[in-house]
């Protein structure tokens, strides 16, 4: 079996040696792809197309996993399965493609479309009209349709080759990976971050991937996972980077030091400060994040530039004037949508009462108070795992305790509930549990005070959705400390 595969249309129309440069790497990373199932296979490049032979039939399961592998590769508007022969007279073509065609055409309109490369006798609409008189005669419930037919009969004569078109597909789009710059996107676990890194792939740019943890173990695991998926799926043929920077000191800094209504836009600040250290020493130009605009309060045009302040990097936002529903949609198309539906997206940062156009001033003097060695710290303790580890490395999730309501709380023994929520929080809804010991520890000092706890009692951590409550307790897991758990009411 041989696959034509036809570049994106505005590779097409770019300069002869811009052309040829991305062909070039298109036929390069097709050679990766292809190197998975056939390392005998010959891909031959022409100005138009790129030409893959397979070198023996593929079982079936191997077959359909290699043509769905062809259709995620950057830089590809379609791919033909074709089947080749010699070109031959009118009569000979007419007895290779009557069998195949005539089963489909029964009572359906259909045109048949010829395209030609090379120098021959006859033109293209000459084969077209020969074909559809053959077609005709064997099939008399079909009829011609020019404008709008229910079956398309396509081949292609390659100089002196008959090229029969038996299935096509879409491709990705977009430019080979590999042809524009590199960037850093800033991975939050959510619809939006995903959509915004697999945008950048289709077009070409080598995406790395920086996570900041907020939530311990289990936040990283699910962002590993989205991330080794995207890789996976829309970029295998180029490494790239998987950083993981402890976030959770930060949080406590903001939390403790800055007013509650520039919490959420000095978070981002914060962010985009360690992400404009990791790309210089990496050398990458360009951040990506999955901000849109008005999506929260800190996403507002005058926000987002107060943001940007703190960097002199390219920040891009491909998702910026998207719908929610629309990147949820994309999320589902690209299949990163089932990891964020199971993990929700986390920030240990909750403003009351956000401000929609944060005033350079009172953000810098907020600013001015914090104790930026946090940020120090937080890049100094940072990890990196290259794409092809994300899987491996990872370790199982522990077991974590979960007690849900009253009853079931008071038949465990020597337990005690934590309410882990922010100060403001547990005000505006207090937590009663008249029979059983009741400690407030905000999330953001839980790390530190659980060591002082004494180890023979359990305790359960809660706060109103449960999720950072689980996170806390499996990151506590993950140091050793196993006597802690989740309460649900």
């Amino acid at each position: 079996m041989n696959y034509l595969i036809k570049l994106f249309p505005e590779i097409t129309i770019k300069s002869k040696s811009a052309r040829k440069n991305l062909i070039k790497c298109l036929r390069r990373n097709l050679r990766k792809v292809v190197d998975d199932h056939d390392r005998e296979a010959r891909l031959s490049a022409s100005w138009d197309a790129i030409e893959i032979a397979l070198s023996q039939p593929l079982e079936a399961e191997a077959l359909a996993e290699f043509e769905a592998s062809l259709g995620r590769v950057p830089g590809i508007h379609e791919v033909l399965a074709v089947e080749n022969s010699p070109l031959g007279d009118f009569e000979a073509i007419a007895e290779r493609v009557l069998p195949l065609w005539l089963p489909r055409i029964a009572g359906k309109s259909f045109r048949v479309r010829v395209k030609r490369k090379g120098k021959h006798d006859f033109t293209s609409a000459d084969l077209e009209r020969h074909l559809g008189g053959k077609l005709l005669a064997g099939a008399d419930d079909a009829r011609v349709d020019l404008s709008r037919p229910e079956v398309t009969l396509a081949l292609e004569v390659n100089r002196e080759r008959l090229q029969l078109i038996g299935r096509r597909w879409p491709g990705l789009g977009g430019y080979p990976l590999g042809t524009q710059e590199s960037a850093l996107v800033l991975m939050s676990g959510g619809y939006d971050s995903p959509v915004a890194a697999y945008r950048m792939m289709r077009r070409g740019v080598k995406s790395h991937f920086l996570f900041f943890n907020l939530g311990g173990p289990a936040h990283e695991q699910g962002v590993r996972a989205i991330s080794h998926y995207l890789w996976q799926r829309y970029s295998p043929t180029h490494k790239v980077n998987f950083i993981s920077v402890p976030f959770e000191g930060v949080v406590k800094e903001i939390l403790t030091t800055i007013p509650d209504h520039l919490m959420g836009v000095v978070l981002k600040r914060m962010m985009l400060r360690i992400a404009e250290r990791v790309a210089a020493r990496a050398r990458i130009p360009a951040l990506v994040t999955g901000e849109a605009i008005a999506q929260v309060s800190s996403q507002s045009l005058h926000n987002l530039a107060m943001i940007d302040g703190v960097t002199e990097r390219l920040v891009l936002r491909p998702v910026v004037a998207d719908d929610k529903q629309t990147i949820i949609d994309e999320a589902r198309r690209i299949g990163t949508a089932a990891f964020s539906e199971t993990m929700p997206e986390y920030c240990g940062v909750i403003s009351n009462r956000p401000s929609l156009k944060v005033k350079r001033g009172e953000l810098e003097e907020a600013e001015a108070a914090f104790d930026f060695g946090v940020l120090d710290a937080a890049l100094e303790a940072a990890t990196r795992t290259r794409s092809d580890r994300l899987i491996v490395d990872q370790a199982s999730l522990p077991e974590i305790t979960t007690l849900d309501g009253e009853a079931a709380l008071a038949e465990a023994p020597r337990v005690s509930v934590i309410d882990i929520r922010h100060p403001d929080e547990r005000e505006a809804a207090p937590l009663s549990l008249p029979d059983t010991e009741l400690l407030a520890i905000p999330f953001f000092e839980l790390q530190e005070r659980a060591l002082d706890l004494p180890r023979d009692r359990h305790y359960l951590l809660y706060c109103d959705q449960g999720v950072m409550s689980r996170m806390q307790a499996l990151h506590l897991a993950d140091q050793g400390l196993a006597h802690f758990g989740v309460y649900r009411r």
